[in-house]
């Protein structure tokens, strides 16, 4: 974008938007509701503050929650600035505390070549390696292991290790665990490795501890946005304030309080009341929906109401979309589940495949949509359940994932257990573990080497995979050239799968859509980071702090829980499972009407009803598993059932 096309989208906000964009009398809360245009305002604030300080050497930061919303947001701001790659800072919290830890980690005792676990097995060995370097204490063994959630809770609200055993009430478990939590954060510091939540523990530390790397930050980043400030946890909004310091010059923090669907995670309605008190904010609202028709705006407003824990002078939402016609939404019941899904299938199968590819099915459990994904299959209708991947699983990208690690990190023998297994199902070639440690004394502890030795050594390698390792292998050990080592790896995969045949073919399975999340992923990081700019260290801690959810077919109806919806659109919604006991689910029911959990369970709905572009059909049955249900609270609370 040019000049005039910055100057062509201010001035199509509408008045509080551009309020929000020119927020120039300190920090600001924006109360954006769905579809009010917040990423379009908060891409516009960013590039503002950039055009208006061209020869200032100051950075903006923009911190999201997932990399999916960076990612578009600097995409955002790239077209309408030039060179703003360089003075914008748009990351995730986790991402930002990882950046911090590779530039100023050595305070803390944190090499910058750190690794990040994502997986709940490594976070166990690193508890069970700190228990068995604990001595002289008989009430603690490896079955303690089964502490480490306790461990993560505690992390999760940034608790000082003196406050460990005021927080546990069992004295006896609150000694134990004092002891635990705080050899867990020692042996993580030891082996240079970080799990998600201690990247926000130990970041915060760093700037607590040490005043000089703060108020580098704060010169650095003197602006500050925040998007989705709703699905804060403690730890984050803490983080936030260690960032910002008690009198930032700007802080611009977009939120809305009736959508906070993670109350399981952290977030709470009351971090809302928390911010704008301790920031003394100003407040700007954004009501008016650009994305819903009329009627699914009446219908989220009657139901939200029923909440008692909003804000108090939070505005009702306002439909940019004069369309309050009835057959914008339908209401349908049916017997039983089953019912329920086939009929769902039809009408969209009746509808067309241009229908079906933009359509969604909603549920508030997995289960749910996994019921829908099938029954539109059965009816060949192309559909598919958007999952969560910490992961690759995929035998040749697990194979890749873990020699690249092994290659940044040399003495790892998880990634080396991982390297072996993946190689033989690959390759059909046995390692062992033990034959490479062995070897490895003799190369200063260099298990990538002795692993290549010891492969090499084998009669059997096929000529391309000998190729391979003796020269890209070799090629990594000695000159880290990793980026070449991946173009490598996948020409061998696809060699590989030229003789592969039979029951052998099964190690591909999922391969060709986890190489596309990958080679989206490893995109996106060149892009933020500049090509060939990017380490290994920093590539694989991008990589690992990645989703690696494959991506919905194309023309497939995409099946979703609500949580998974959130920040998403969609011409048709089917919302499914608008029962008692099902949403709103059994334990809010048991909480009561005006419980935290039950008011969480009709934002829920709220969220899932404004996803709506086109037209909103809800559905529910008398029966789900076996078991009588009654309608939804909800619908009633809408005005849809009496």
């Amino acid at each position: 974008m040019q000049l005039a096309d910055f100057d062509s989208a201010l001035k199509s906000l509408n008045t509080n938007q551009r309020t929000a964009v020119e927020w120039r009398r300190g920090p600001l809360l924006v109360l954006a509701g769905p579809g009010s245009g917040k990423t379009l305002v908060l891409t516009l604030r960013v590039s503002q503050l950039l055009r208006s300080s061209a020869t200032k050497r100051f950075r903006v930061l923009g911190l999201t929650f997932t990399n999916k919303a960076a990612a578009e947001m600097r995409t955002r701001v790239d077209e309408l600035v030039s060179s703003a790659a360089e003075r914008a800072m748009l990351t995730t919290f986790h991402s930002f505390a990882a950046d911090l830890l590779r530039q100023h980690g050595s305070h803390v005792g944190i090499s910058p070549d750190f690794t990040i676990l994502s997986q709940e097995a490594d976070r166990e060995d690193v508890l069970r390696d700190a228990i068995r370097g604990i001595r002289k204490n008989d009430e603690i063994d490896e079955s303690d292991v089964s502490l480490l959630p306790i461990i993560t809770n505690l992390l999760e609200k940034l608790v000082p290790e003196a406050e460990v055993k005021t927080r546990i009430r069992e004295p006896e478990l609150s000694s134990k665990v004092a002891v635990l939590y705080h050899a867990y954060r020692e042996q993580l510091i030891r082996q240079n490795s970080m799990d998600f939540v201690s990247l926000i523990a130990v970041a915060y530390q760093l700037l607590t501890t040490n005043s000089q790397i703060a108020e580098h930050v704060r010169i650095v980043y003197p602006h500050i946005c925040v998007d989705e400030f709703q699905d804060t946890n403690l730890a984050q909004y803490l983080f936030l304030k260690a960032i910002a310091g008690p009198t930032p010059k700007d802080l611009f923090v977009v939120a809305d309080d009736d959508q906070i669907v993670f109350q399981w995670s952290g977030a709470s309605p009351e971090r809302l009341d928390e911010i704008r008190r301790d920031f003394s904010m100003a407040v700007v609202q954004l009501p008016e929906n650009y994305r819903c028709p009329q009627r699914v705006i009446e219908l989220a407003n009657k139901l939200i109401l029923f909440n008692t824990d909003r804000s108090s002078d939070k505005m009702p939402l306002s439909a940019a979309r004069k369309n309050g016609a009835e057959d914008v939404v339908r209401l349908e019941k049916f017997a039983d589940l089953e019912a329920e899904v086939n009929w769902i299938a039809q009408d969209v199968k009746s509808k067309g495949t241009k229908h079906a590819a933009n359509s969604v099915v909603l549920a508030r459990t997995r289960a749910l949509a996994e019921s829908a994904s099938d029954a539109l299959s059965r009816h060949g209708v192309p559909a598919a359940v958007a999952i969560r991947k910490s992961e690759f699983e995929s035998t040749p990208l697990r194979w890749l994932h873990a020699i690249l690690r092994l290659a940044n990190t040399r003495g790892d023998r998880e990634q080396l257990r991982r390297v072996c297994k993946s190689f033989y199902e690959l390759e059909g070639v046995d390692i062992r573990v033990p034959d490479v440690v062995a070897a490895s004394s003799a190369l200063g502890g260099d298990l990538l080497r002795a692993w290549t030795g010891e492969a090499l050594a084998r009669k059997e390698l096929a000529p391309y995979t000998r190729k391979l390792l003796t020269k890209s292998v070799q090629q990594l050990i000695e000159r880290l050239q990793f980026e070449q080592f991946i173009t490598d790896a996948f020409a061998w995969f696809a060699e590989m799968q030229k003789h592969t045949t039979g029951q052998a073919s099964e190690v591909f399975v999922d391969y060709e859509e986890e190489k596309s999340v990958w080679c989206d992923l490893s995109d996106t990081i060149s892009r933020r980071f500049g090509a060939g700019d990017v380490s290994l260290n920093v590539f694989l801690q991008e990589l690992d702090l990645s989703p690696k959810h494959p991506p919905i077919p194309p023309g497939a109806v995409t099946c979703l829980t609500i949580h998974m919806a959130k920040g998403m659109e969609f011409d048709h919604v089917y919302l499914i499972g608008l029962a008692e006991e099902v949403l709103p689910a059994f334990q809010s029911i048991r909480k009561g009407q005006n419980s935290r959990e039950m008011q969480e369970e009709r934002r829920s709905c709220f969220v899932a009803i404004t996803r709506t572009r086109i037209d909103l059909t809800l559905t529910h049955a008398d029966k789900y598993f076996g078991y009588p249900k009654q309608p939804s609270r909800f619908l009633r609370e809408m005005g849809l059932i009496k």
